[in-house]
This record gives C-alpha cells, sequence and structure tokens, in this order.
C-alpha cells in the first residue's frame, strides 16, 4: 500500500489540503494519528463467540493483542524521540492499532518511511454541531410517532442495557437523567481532562441527545425512547466546543471497555454520535474502530449531519459504510431541507440509513430545564433509544441484525423503497421488533450439555436446527474452544432448514485432564445462534501403594518408603504426592514429585526429639486432578 504522510488539521468546520513532509516548513510539533501496517479482522475475532458480552470481549482481547505487539518496536523509537525533545506526546489505541503523536517534522518524515506504518494522517479537530432551538413549540411527539409505548406495553423499556454518548457531556443533575445514570468509576470519561471524575455539560448539546435517549418524564412528558435503560458518556468535545481525532479514538476504545478489563462486561450496548466531520467526501479516519464496534455487537449510530438539501451532503464518518446514518423528519414525516442527503461518498455505503424525529423535539437541557430544538442530532438518539428497546427484548443481537431490523421496519417514505434521501424510511421500532418476530429464523439446541472423554478418546455432541416462521435456509455449523490438536467434524456439516448434526471430537493423547467449554454456532447469513457445552479431558485413574506400609522410627531418626503409582486406565498423567495426619514436629519429603504414572517415589519421614511418641496412621494423597487416589502408612514413634 502507498504510504503518505498528511500532517495539516481539519480546524472547526474547514479542511485543507494534504501535503508532503518536504512542504513543511520548521515550526511547532504537529499532531498526527499513525496508523500501523497490520491490523487485526475484528469480524473473525468475533466469529464463533456467543451473546454480546462473549462478542465484545473476544473482539478487545484480539485488539489489544495485535497493538500490543506491534506497537512496540514504534513505542521505543518514540521513546528515544521524546526523550531528545523532539516529541512531545504520545498515546498508543488498541482500537484502530495506531498510535496519536504530536511530534517534530523530522520525526514526521522518520515514521513515514517505517515499513510497519500504513499511513499518517492528521488529528483532525470537531465542533460540537449546534442545536437548533426554538423560542416556543408544543412538544415534540416523536417518541410515539416512532413506536417507543408499544414497546413499553410489552415490558421492554431498556432495562439491562447500557447506553453511550460521545457529545459535550451530560448534565447528570436533571431530574430526568439522574436516576438513570450508571455511576461508579467507570461511567465517565474526559478524553481532554478538563473533567475527569465527574459529568459535566457546558453546552446543552449532550444533554439534549441525552434525553431523547432515556431521558423520563419528570417534566411532565416522556421525552426518552429507553427510559430504563442506563447511560453513561465521553466528553469529546471540550469547554470550547472543540474535539479531536485522538480523542475520538480514545472515547470510541474507552466506549468498548471502560475498565480495561475484557473479563468485566462494562462497555456500552449502544453508542450514539451526534457529531460529524467537516470534511466533504469519504474519510477513514475512524473507520476501523467503527468496525471493531461493529464486531463487538455494538451498531455505531450517526447523525447524517446538518448540510443539506444537496445530494451527497451526508458528512463522514456517518457516510462510512459501517456507521449507520440517521437523518431528520418533522411531525408529519417530511424531510428537514437541512437533513444530510446520500448517496454516501463511501463505496460500498448507504446513507442515510434511514431518518427520525428531528424538528422541534422537546428534550432535557441544562439546569433542569428543558428545549425545543432540531437537527439530526436529536434524530440519531431516537434511534439508539430504539436500539436499547430492541436489545432488552433481544439481548444477543449482533450489530448487523439490528440494523437489518431497523430497516425492515422503516415506514417508507418517499419513493418505493430506500432511496437516498430518506434511507429505509422514518424509524418504527415498534415495527422492527415485530420484524425481528416473525423474519425467517432457525433455534439451536446442543446436547449434551457436558460430555466426558479420555486423552486420546473421542466423544460427541448434537446440534439440533429448528425452523421458525417458515426459514428454509441452509445452516453451518462450527465448534470452537476446543483443546489443542483436538480434531473435529460435523456428520453432516449443514443442515438445510431442520434437522440435526452429530459433532465427534477427537482428544490427542496428550492432551491435558480438564474442563474445556466450548462454543457450538450455527449460522446463517446474518442470523447466528451459539450454545456452550463443556468437553471434560479425564485424566487416567491411577492407584496408590506404600511399601512398606508399616514404619517404626526412633524419636530423632526417620524412616522411608516407596509410594507407587500404577495407571488402570487412560494415558499416563502428572501425579503430585502430599501426606496428612503426621505427628507434631515431624517432616516428610517425596522424591521425585510430582511423578508421571506409572512410577514411584522415594518417601522420607524424619521425626525429631519432641516428637510424640505414639501409632500414627500417615495419610498419603496423590492427586491428578480432578482425580485423587490415597494410601496409608502405620508410623510408630518410639
Amino acid at each position: 500500500m502507498r504510504r503518505a504522510l498528511a500532517i495539516v488539521l481539519l480546524v472547526l468546520l474547514a479542511t485543507s489540503p494534504t501535503f508532503p513532509v518536504a512542504a513543511v516548513e520548521t515550526g511547532p510539533m504537529t499532531p498526527v494519528i499513525v496508523v500501523l501496517e497490520e491490523q487485526a479482522d475484528p469480524t473473525a475475532l468475533a466469529r464463533g463467540t456467543p451473546g454480546r458480552h462473549g462478542r465484545r470481549a473476544a473482539v478487545e482481547r484480539g485488539l489489544r493483542a495485535r497493538a500490543g505487539a506491534g506497537q512496540k518496536d514504534l513505542l521505543a523509537l518514540l521513546r528515544t524521540r521524546r526523550s531528545q525533545g523532539v516529541v512531545s506526546a504520545v498515546t498508543p489505541l488498541w482500537i484502530m492499532n495506531g498510535v496519536a503523536v504530536t511530534a517534530a517534522r523530522r520525526v514526521l518524515a522518520e515514521l513515514a518511511t517505517r515499513p510497519d506504518v500504513r499511513e499518517i494522517r492528521p488529528d483532525l479537530t470537531v465542533t460540537a454541531p449546534a442545536l437548533a432551538r426554538s423560542a416556543a413549540a408544543p412538544a415534540e411527539p416523536g417518541v410515539a410517532r416512532v413506536g417507543a409505548p408499544g414497546l413499553w406495553d410489552l415490558g421492554y423499556r431498556g432495562q439491562g442495557v447500557v447506553v453511550a454518548a460521545l457529545d459535550t457531556g451530560v448534565d447528570a443533575t436533571h431530574p430526568d437523567l439522574a436516576g438513570r445514570f450508571r455511576t461508579g468509576a467507570h461511567s465517565w470519561f474526559d478524553p481532554n481532562g478538563e473533567h475527569p471524575s465527574t459529568p459535566v455539560d457546558v453546552n446543552g448539546h449532550g444533554t439534549a441527545a441525552m434525553g431523547v435517549m432515556v431521558g423520563g418524564d419528570a417534566g411532565g412528558t416522556a421525552v426518552g425512547m429507553a427510559p430504563d435503560a442506563r447511560w453513561i458518556a465521553a466528553k469529546i468535545f471540550n469547554d470550547r466546543g472543540v474535539a479531536t481525532a485522538t480523542g475520538i479514538h480514545l472515547a470510541l476504545q474507552w466506549a468498548l471497555d471502560p475498565d480495561g478489563d475484557p473479563a468485566t462486561p462494562d462497555g456500552a450496548d449502544v453508542v450514539n454520535n451526534s457529531w460529524t466531520g467537516a470534511a466533504a467526501g469519504c474519510s477513514p479516519d475512524f473507520q476501523l474502530d467503527l468496525r471493531a464496534l461493529r464486531a463487538a455487537g455494538v451498531l455505531p449510530v450517526f447523525a447524517a449531519g446538518n448540510s443539506g438539501p444537496d445530494p451527497g451532503s451526508v458528512r463522514a464518518p456517518a457516510g462510512d459504510p459501517e456507521a449507520f446514518a440517521v437523518g431528520a423528519t418533522d411531525a408529519a414525516d417530511v424531510l428537514d431541507p437541512s437533513s444530510g442527503r446520500g448517496p454516501s461518498p463511501c463505496p460500498g455505503a448507504t446513507a442515510p440509513a434511514l431518518t427520525a424525529p428531528g424538528v422541534n423535539v422537546r428534550t432535557t437541557d441544562l439546569y433542569g430545564l428543558y428545549t425545543v430544538a432540531s437537527g439530526t442530532s436529536l434524530s440519531a438518539p431516537h434511534v439508539s433509544g430504539a436500539l436499547a428497546l430492541l436489545l432488552s427484548a433481544y439481548p444477543d443481537l449482533d450489530a448487523d441484525r439490528q440494523a437489518a431490523a431497523l430497516r425492515g421496519g422503516a415506514a417508507d417514505l418517499g419513493g418505493p423503497g430506500f432511496d437516498d434521501d430518506h434511507g429505509a424510511g422514518r424509524l418504527d421500532v415498534l415495527a422492527a421488533y415485530r420484524w425481528l418476530a416473525s423474519a425467517p429464523g432457525f433455534t439451536l439446541a446442543a446436547t449434551p450439555t457436558s460430555t466426558t472423554a479420555q486423552a486420546g478418546g473421542s466423544a460427541s455432541f448434537t446440534a439440533a436446527v429448528g425452523a421458525m416462521n417458515g426459514f428454509t435456509g441452509e445452516v453451518t455449523l462450527s465448534a470452537t474452544g476446543l483443546p489443542a490438536g483436538t480434531t473435529a467434524a460435523w456428520t453432516p456439516p449443514r443442515i438445510e432448514g431442520t434437522g440435526e448434526s452429530r459433532l465427534t471430537v477427537t482428544v490427542p493423547p496428550e492432551t491435558p485432564p480438564g474442563a474445556y467449554p466450548l462454543t457450538i454456532t450455527g449460522s446463517s447469513g446474518d442470523v447466528t445462534h451459539s450454545r456452550q457445552v463443556t468437553l471434560v479431558i479425564a485424566a487416567g485413574d491411577h492407584t496408590l501403594a506404600a511399601a512398606p506400609a508399616t514404619l517404626s522410627v526412633p524419636r530423632g531418626g526417620s524412616a522411608s518408603s516407596v509410594v507407587s503409582v500404577a495407571l488402570t486406565s487412560g494415558p499416563g498423567a502428572g501425579v503430585s504426592l502430599s501426606a496428612t495426619s503426621l505427628p507434631s514436629n515431624t517432616t516428610v519429603a517425596f522424591s521425585p514429585n510430582p511423578i508421571t504414572a506409572p512410577g514411584a517415589s522415594h518417601l522420607t519421614i524424619r521425626t525429631t526429639s519432641s516428637t510424640p511418641r505414639g501409632t500414627f496412621t500417615v495419610v498419603v494423597t496423590g492427586t491428578a486432578t480432578p482425580l485423587t487416589r490415597r494410601a496409608t502408612i502405620t508410623l510408630t514413634v518410639r
């Protein structure tokens, strides 16, 4: 791939053309994003992993591993250059295997020649969009118009779902938002460091967007789509209303894993982005980040922008193939003139994906007040709130299925079918729910839930596929989590419509004993179901014997016995030896320990002058997890 060095900044709402290093004059250090050549495939990392939280953890672990290995040499160089005073800031990014660097001109030229660097991009800046506020207007019926009360009546109000906003912050004291904040140490992030501990919004834009997503009814009307969801937020815009690419990268990876531990499921299930860049055209700046979010099961929702009505006025990154861009309509389903239009400038992308209410929307404002405002910044959170409702009903929807449901349930506007102004139509979350409930699909069951095999032997599971709503598609089966060297064979490997398939697992003789969680996955198009089963590899059974089994020793003396381990079934395994029920002031030693069955160990028992006299039954234990066997020795201390 051709490597280019772009070191200009996107300042406020304007952008300048890129130019090569040779054209740069000596001056202040320049902030850039260095993108590494080797990038993980997040879709492959998530494949076969069941559940929303499981997908996210698998993606994050893989991305962190790729970045940790790939950035090592580059970070070492940057540490050296920093010590030389030609680099002032270095921020590693794992979500897209890149590094945010602020460096002198000659360092950027050096980085551009490295074979491990794919490209160098400007650390662009974005300004917070302004809300078009109305002096007075009736309460916006948008929440009702898109069908949210119908989901509430079914018992789905966003419970169990965490939504995140990347915005100007949130006024967490607002009565419609305060009780919905998740709280805790990892629910607020300010990459600019201005308000590191407590949610703050000096602008109001983020508070308005959050109100549409999860706001309550403290003001007399229900302003939010998913009032039982919990919110977290990243304040990507500083108090002057400016965000940097570095801050946005950090916020996107924070939304996936706020506490930095892939094992804890604390990431956002929905990520709302009521902002756009200023540049026209297709920009790759955040494409890798959005690709990671989608693979982790998070559909990145973006405002289509307010640069309409010209064709192609949707702005990046809303126009990226991985983004789900939302345009704005009024109470009569008429497209707002300012709403960003397609076609998307990015190959393979369609934007906007659909529209949602975005004209005269009543929502939360600063200081516990309310405002009536317009713009696609209010349309996007209608869709994000809708996703929270759908995920309450269908917790394991992947990002593609979420997008399909939203499009499948949309109320068609404009010409029949998809068009570049309205996308699939206006959001209807109740219809999207019904689409999911009635769309052809399949069920997957796996039996038994646990089975045991000897190392060197085999075991089997059965996967059963059932049809829903007339499903006739082909389901491809796979299994992951197998011990190293294990082979798996499906008979048959694919099922048409309904049926069963037998999975035969053959285990190598050297496989360590233990319980191995396996994931059996069935996939058909964009529908995937997974089930967890357990393969237990039994240790070879053994017997334990001590000879002689009767020992006599004077106080202060020692005696010995040979402990023999004999196999009764299965392969040999390591057996750890121990002895208990000894008299006080007595020690034992096994040589060797552990031993491999079959085998023997020399046991020495040493007494002291303080060891009490008497006859004792010493218990010798041999453990090869999960099996434990015992032998006894009668010890007489004279």
